[in-house]
């Protein structure tokens, strides 16, 4: 399983190193800005022999307290899953960020995950404590790397 995953990683750094995009002439890899922002995407799409790899930035959430957040953070990353044909069944790795964390958030974090997600063929999977977010108001960030066929 380890050797799986290093190998999955070492791919997908050898795709994002090698890959600047059609312009560059590359034969057979491509890459998708979708839904730009000021100053990044909220996704890149990366696609090369018949497997597109899905790069989703943070995704924070609304609301009053980490369960609210977490809930909208979570519909916020469907959403940019959908707009690059995705689903949060093609996600392979995802990294959460939570301030202030504490034993008391992991139920909070394992109990919305399990109801949105469900328990089955979970991504891997890292939640780290922060001290801060971008913004005060923010307790919660998501980002994914989801991986999609190409049709």
């Amino acid at each position: 399983m380890r050797n799986l995953l290093f190998t999955g990683l070492l791919i997908t750094s050898v795709l994002i190193l090698s890959c600047t995009g059609e312009e560059s002439g590359r034969k057979g890899i491509t890459k998708e800005f979708i839904n730009p922002a000021s100053g990044y995407s909220q996704v890149v799409s990366v696609t090369s022999g018949g497997i597109k790899t899905l790069y989703v930035s943070g995704q924070i959430g609304k609301g009053e307290d980490l369960e609210a957040q977490m809930r909208s953070a979570l519909s916020n990353l469907k959403s940019q899953l959908a707009a690059a044909g995705a689903t949060f069944d093609d996600i392979v790795k995802m990294n959460t960020y939570i301030v202030d964390y504490g034993p008391e958030q992991l139920s909070i974090f394992r109990g919305v995950r399990k109801e949105i997600m469900g328990d089955e063929d979970m991504p891997a999977s890292t939640l780290v404590g922060v001290q801060s977010l971008a913004r005060e108001e923010w307790l919660i960030e998501m980002e994914a790397i989801a991986v999609v066929e190409v049709e």
